[in-house]
């Protein structure tokens, strides 16, 4: 190409872009106005369904080669700028920075929100309840280690609701000061991280010793003051902590997604394609699974998940936790669980919430 035509493109890009930029500020002042509305009309200031729905539409729309996955990280940033003007969102999450909770925040919410930090999932939960914060992030479940209990007991006894869900696919580096393996002595990492790395840890360092500690944001601190720790990270970790990959996507198992659950103080109106999730606690008796299970049956209710705890205030009773299709405003589901409530000693609808598929 003749370096003429390379400039004349590149003069044809600069006038899109000015253009592009003309229409979001246009875009942005539009929104500002919505949100005088809100305020004058008293509706909540913030629409999740609205959000998803815009995005379903333009991904639906687009033609390429600018790529969905893309697009969709454009919109959000977006999004989230036109609603900090409004209301800046506090997002309280399990932290440290640079945690895989941190990036489902930012994925969920855009970098616009202000992230809070906190130091254990309990904290996640108070904040929410006390509204000191519109939203907590909180991992549920990971594709291969199964569900976090410590997530599912605080539902017990809190009144925040299940408001969202993100899929977070999780890939893991070995990540070190001076990014050469001859240097490390000790790996540090989150026990979950580890668990999804031991084939590649025992195949290719067997001799150096492995470290559980809190996070692994915590464990990038670490080799960050220490040129003789590596830990196991995200890729992200290695941006904020200044450090260098020795190794990218050590996880055993490629198909690895982490579910986090987004918690509030209000369930989400029904979209027509969403997720209803519950708690409700039983006597261990013969066919007690069965008789629960059956109003779902009865009402054609398909359920996604089931989970059972055993109920820490009394010896010999249960907790389940149940995710189902559909949303609590939807008649069978409604019929389904006011048969269900009728059965068992307690029962708890936590939240309805529109249903993302994994890698979505």
């Amino acid at each position: 190409m003749k370096n003429y035509d390379l400039e004349k493109l590149r003069l044809q890009i600069d006038k899109i872009d000015e253009k592009i930029l003309d229409l979001i500020n246009e875009r942005t002042e539009c929104a500002l106005k919505i949100g005088d509305i809100k305020k004058r009309e008293g509706k909540k200031f913030h629409v999740p369904s609205r959000e998803r729905a815009v995005i379903e539409n333009l991904t639906a729309r687009n033609k390429g080669p600018f790529p969905d996955k893309a697009l969709k990280v454009v919109y959000r940033e977006i999004m989230s700028a036109c609603l900090s003007l409004e209301h800046p969102l506090k997002v309280a999450f399990l932290g440290p920075r640079a945690t895989f909770t941190h990036m489902a925040c930012l994925e969920n919410f855009g970098s616009s929100a202000e992230m809070i930090s906190k130091n254990s999932i309990g904290d996640v939960f108070d904040d929410v309840e006390r509204e000191r914060v519109d939203y907590g992030v909180v991992p549920v479940e990971n594709s291969n280690e199964g569900m976090v209990s410590h997530t599912l007991d605080k539902f017990v006894d809190s009144s925040v609701n299940i408001c969202g869900e993100v899929f977070l696919e999780v890939s893991h580096c070995l990540l070190s000061k001076s990014g050469k393996l001859e240097d490390i002595r000790k790996i540090c990492s989150h026990s979950q991280p580890i668990a999804q790395c031991r084939d590649w840890l025992s195949s290719y360092v067997p001799e150096i010793n492995v470290m559980f500690v809190d996070s692994t944001a915590q464990a990038a601190q670490m080799a960050m003051k220490d040129p003789g720790i590596a830990a196991i990270a995200s890729e992200y970790a290695a941006d904020i902590y200044n450090l260098k990959i020795i190794e990218k996507k050590i996880e055993d198992n490629p198909n690895n997604f982490t579910r986090f659950l987004v918690i509030g103080n209000r369930i989400p109106d029904r979209t027509g394609n969403d997720k209803t999730s519950i708690l409700f606690s039983v006597k261990d008796e013969v066919s007690i699974l069965y008789k629960m299970l059956e109003p779902f049956s009865t009402y054609g209710i398909n359920l996604t998940k089931i989970e059972s705890r055993p109920l820490k205030k009394k010896a010999w009773e249960y907790i389940f936790y149940i995710d189902m299709e559909g949303h609590i405003d939807d008649e069978m589901v409604k019929k389904a669980i006011e048969s269900l409530k009728a059965k068992s000693l307690s029962l708890k609808v936590l939240g309805s919430y529109p249903c993302i598929k994994a890698g979505s």
